[in-house]
């Protein structure tokens, strides 16, 4: 079983850059196929990026070019970049880690695109 906390959001401004953090508990975190999920007000929660126990990150399509996945295995830890925000990027984002049918979920920090 795995722990996970988010941290890092914020409100920044139309073209700015955030960096949110996943620090994760537990034991095997190599082992997890991690995520980044992100729910806006009023909308599905759709997934952002995910990257391989190896580490090769996948991204949706409205995110390609501007955020960057990785992880660091040793750390237990998992970082999203994101540059060049826009404001339909607002949404609580979540850190997800999924191995053998089990999923886990952090609680999610806030990131708000504003003037």
């Amino acid at each position: 079983q795995v722990q996970l906390v988010e941290s890092g959001g914020g409100l920044v401004q139309p073209g700015g850059s955030l960096r949110l953090s996943c620090a994760a508990s537990g034991s095997g975190f190599r082992l997890y196929i991690l995520g980044w999920y992100r729910q806006a007000p009023g909308k599905q929660r759709e997934l952002v990026a995910t990257i391989t126990t190896g580490g090769t990150p996948n991204y949706t399509d409205s995110v390609k070019g501007r955020f960057t996945f990785s992880r660091d295995n040793a750390k237990n830890m998992a970082y999203l970049q994101m540059n060049s925000l826009k404001p339909e990027d607002t949404a609580v984002y979540y850190c997800t880690a999924r191995r053998a049918g089990s999923n886990y979920w952090g609680q999610g920090t806030q990131v708000t695109v504003s003037v």
